[in-house]
């Protein structure tokens, strides 16, 4: 595979070394801003989901698939995105991406139905995926040393604060401006990520693979793949997760990555090349974000539910206690980087970020509708320090283990494990939390609420939204029905809290054996 060399900073005025730091925070600049785009709208569109439904007169199942939609598309065209990189180029791709995001986000804007919507949102997660691949493949290839430390440590640090803090910008948005700002807001950032890409463009060597054509084949199995272990997922509290539906998707899984796999072995010019796959340290560094994901996002995303239904307090102080999840987002990324730059192991941070991680899921088990949240406080911080530390430093520790003109295709895979995880792992916590609920409380559920069917019931407990019959007897019969909801979610949220902290626990163990080996030597183009 010939690629072309590349020199990381190429200039009108190469002898110019200010000019060089200029259009190096240039670069960085415009991707941590459309960087930071793509995370507050996977965490912060759900937010105005109720009021696009009032707008919109949409029916659940259509509006939901609003952020359904951008985040399997997300998770679909990651990969797929960094391959494509290295072919036309990263600040090409980078620059596709952030116009179809753009484009599909004002179409969003003026969306006179959900169903248009619904599209706008698929074309937006397509072009997310190229911002964060792309984005994360300029990073490693203009940055070196510890200014690379210092850039993927920014880089953790604003996709970190882009989900952590997208509900509450959402919904300032909303309460201020109305739902269709928060796409709004969007248009106008990535249209100043796009004036800068001229000065990218003549800043940054394109890196080219010759002779190399995008692997359409690879790519459809790939996202086939996805599509269907996503959807396994999601259904499996509603169908039952021994069911032939839901067995047959994730059958149908299986297959389509065997047969992605033979395909991209015969390939010339793969969209991945397995011999990343089979780098050891490469894939243990690619599994941390995927700890983050069942230790960290799941609580981001499932908490507020939890505090507001089972716990009783109102949205606005649900937020402020999340603070104490999120407040180590704003520091740790750069703390992790500068000590790093002092001489302490990277290695070794990433290993306490995991232990965190495992730590604080345990420690969570404190949680009790009636808890005093001072006896919570360190759990959520440690929780939120797991993540946080990790952030940004193992994506530059995970690139520098792959030859330069495959970077694009390697940081693909990283992302592509990173928000596919995130995906699969708030997937997963929603059908187990529906799935304990409904075993908790069988047929009385549906006997109080009217329902008929306790996983129905269940689901919209899971979501943290008594409404439609329940809301009713709840209205009627508030005392026994109620309480059977709060102990019924208590009891469900913690046991799945400990499934959690064994994935993370497990996955600390599977990093600690891939690392365990020889460290590998970045693989060399063929």
């Amino acid at each position: 595979m010939a690629a072309q060399t590349e020199s990381p900073l190429v200039g009108e005025d190469d002898g110019s070394q200010a000019s060089g730091r200029q259009r190096q925070t240039l670069i960085l600049v415009a991707v941590l801003l459309a960087v930071f785009v793509v995370p507050t709208s996977i965490s912060g569109t759900g937010v105005a989901l109720p009021y696009i439904g009032s707008d919109l007169d949409a029916n659940l199942v259509p509006l939901q698939w609003v952020v359904n939609a951008f985040n399997v598309a997300f998770a679909c065209f990651t990969l797929a995105w960094g391959s494509i990189a290295d072919i036309i180029g990263r600040v090409r791709a980078f620059a596709l991406g952030a116009t179809i995001y753009a484009v599909a986000s004002l179409v969003s804007v003026f969306a006179g139905n959900v169903i248009l919507l619904d599209v706008a949102r698929a074309l937006a997660g397509i072009g997310g995926a190229a911002i964060f691949s792309c984005g994360a493949a300029m990073l490693s290839t203009v940055f070196e040393g510890p200014a690379r430390g210092r850039a993927f440590a920014l880089f953790g640090t604003v996709a970190g604060i882009g989900v952590s803090f997208g509900p509450s910008l959402s919904g300032a948005l909303i309460e201020n401006a109305g739902w269709r700002w928060v796409f709004a807001v969007h248009v106008i950032v990535l249209a100043l990520v796009l004036l800068a890409v001229p000065t990218m463009s003549r800043a940054v060597q394109e890196t080219r693979t010759e002779g190399a054509r995008i692997d359409v084949l690879g790519s459809a199995l790939f996202i086939l793949a996805m599509l269907l272990l996503t959807t396994g997922i999601a259904q499996g509290s509603q169908w039952g997760w021994a069911s032939p539906g839901v067995l047959g998707l994730f059958a149908g899984t299986i297959v389509a990555l065997a047969v992605f796999a033979a395909v991209e072995k015969r390939k010339d010019h793969p969209m991945l090349d397995l011999s990343i796959v089979t780098n050891r340290r490469f894939m243990a560094l690619c599994l941390v974000p995927v700890a983050g994901s069942f230790g960290f996002v799941t609580m981001l995303t499932y908490l507020p539910s939890y505090l507001t239904a089972a716990a009783g307090y109102s949205s606005g102080k649900a937020g402020v206690i999340m603070l104490m999840l999120t407040v180590p987002m704003l520091i740790l990324p750069l703390v992790a980087a500068k000590l790093v730059a002092k001489g302490v192991s990277a290695m070794g941070i990433i290993y306490l970020s995991l232990v965190f991680l495992v730590v604080g899921a345990a420690g969570l088990e404190l949680y009790a509708p009636d808890v005093n949240l001072g006896l919570v406080a360190l759990p959520m911080l440690i929780t939120g320090a797991g993540y946080a530390l990790a952030a940004g430093l193992v994506d530059g520790k995970a690139l520098e283990l792959v030859a330069p003109e495959r970077a694009g295709m390697a940081a693909g895979f990283l992302n592509t494990m990173r928000l596919g995880s995130e995906a699969i792992a708030v997937a997963i916590y929603g059908s187990l939390l529906a799935t304990v609920i409904s075993g908790k409380t069988k047929d009385s559920i549906a006997d109080y609420a009217g329902a008929g069917d306790p996983t129905t019931v269940a689901g919209t407990v899971a979501s943290g939204n008594i409404s439609g019959p329940a809301g009713q007897v709840a209205e009627a019969q508030r005392g026994s029905f109620t309480d059977l909801l709060v102990n019924a979610y208590d009891g469900a949220f913690h046991t799945v809290l400990w499934v959690l902290g064994g994935i993370c626990l497990v996955l600390l163990v599977l990093i600690a054996a891939l690392l365990s080996g020889r460290k590998a030597e970045p693989a060399k183009a063929n």
